[in-house]
């Protein structure tokens, strides 16, 4: 259980993070050393795991060795490239009664579509514990081990939108955060969520906001009104194609589709984003709305 209530030495380490918010800080001995980190936010079921999924396969695909992490209880963000449910950290912990020193890197890492390494950080029962906390202690299971030295790119996929502190916890470790939206009030309304979270955690923490990625959607007009209001930039467009929906059912990447034109034309949209990300997006200084202005802002007639 000690994984899952923070241990006095943790709670020791609480201090400020943003206005008027308290979370436990990171301890510099658990940063991640000299990968590229993104973590990638966003409305529940907008489509984060299988965006992620397949931006860690383009990431691969360019000869980059990618490590994706998880962090939803619900442990699917990767199971298009492993083509199963992994066990959890938090399973394995279980079987050897949260004895971290006990398990080897095989019990808990799984090697995905072209080689991507795959992690569930899961989390604790529903209703008891912190999510953020397990997915603290992963990072800190990863560099035990030494599973981070030889990897290029981290990708934390993070369950819905930032309601709390503990989910906001992969943004102590990103160097830039994502966030995927389609073009409809509830994921841009959460996108502001994100963005203010972002800002939040850009005080103390080294991670900046890098951009949006649209997803499923044919039309851009309302993403795009939002990002002049607030400074963001769109980095990439996913359009609503039956084949992405399909590939999740089939339990596999896009990239293992049937190469049609329009699936051709998603994969190297993939690619293309994999290859900006990599160059360096510039941090986007951006201002979100107070929720009263965005329901005015987004108000359709």
């Amino acid at each position: 259980m000690a994984l899952l209530d923070p241990p006095a030495r943790t709670r020791d380490r609480i201090g400020l993070d943003g206005d008027g918010s308290v979370q436990v800080t990171l301890n510099p001995a658990d940063r991640i050393g000299s990968a590229k980190v993104f973590a990638v936010y966003g409305k529940g079921g907008i489509g984060k795991s299988t965006t992620s999924s397949n931006l860690s396969a383009a990431f691969s695909l360019l000869g980059k060795r990618v490590l994706q992490i998880g962090c939803d209880p619900k442990h699917d963000s990767t199971f298009t490239l492993t083509k199963k449910l992994m066990p959890t950290v938090i399973d394995v912990l279980e079987t050897v009664e949260f004895h971290a020193e006990e398990l080897r890197p095989e019990d808990y890492m799984f090697e995905g579509y072209n080689g991507v390494m795959c992690v569930e950080a899961g989390g604790p029962p529903a209703g008891t514990g912190c999510g953020g906390y397990v997915v603290g202690q992963t990072v800190k299971l990863l560099k035990q081990h030494h599973l981070l030295e030889e990897t290029d790119v981290v990708l934390f996929d993070v369950l819905g939108d930032v309601v709390c502190g503990g989910f906001a916890a992969p943004l102590q470790h990103a160097e830039r955060a994502v966030v995927v939206a389609s073009n409809d009030f509830d994921s841009i309304f959460a996108m502001n969520r994100i963005v203010a979270a972002i800002k939040a955690k850009a005080k103390n923490y080294d991670v900046r906001m890098a951009g949006v990625i649209a997803n499923r959607s044919a039309a851009t007009d309302e993403i795009d009104r939002f990002n002049a209001a607030t400074g963001l930039k769109t980095l990439a467009h996913f359009p609503d194609l039956d084949a992405i929906r399909r590939s999740r059912l089939k339990k596999c990447t896009l990239f293992e589709m049937e190469q049609t034109p329009e699936v051709a034309a998603a994969c190297d949209e993939y690619k293309r984003l994999a290859a900006t990300m990599w160059t360096g997006c510039p941090a986007l200084d951006a201002e979100p709305m107070k929720d009263r202005d965005i329901f005015e802002f987004l108000g359709f007639e």
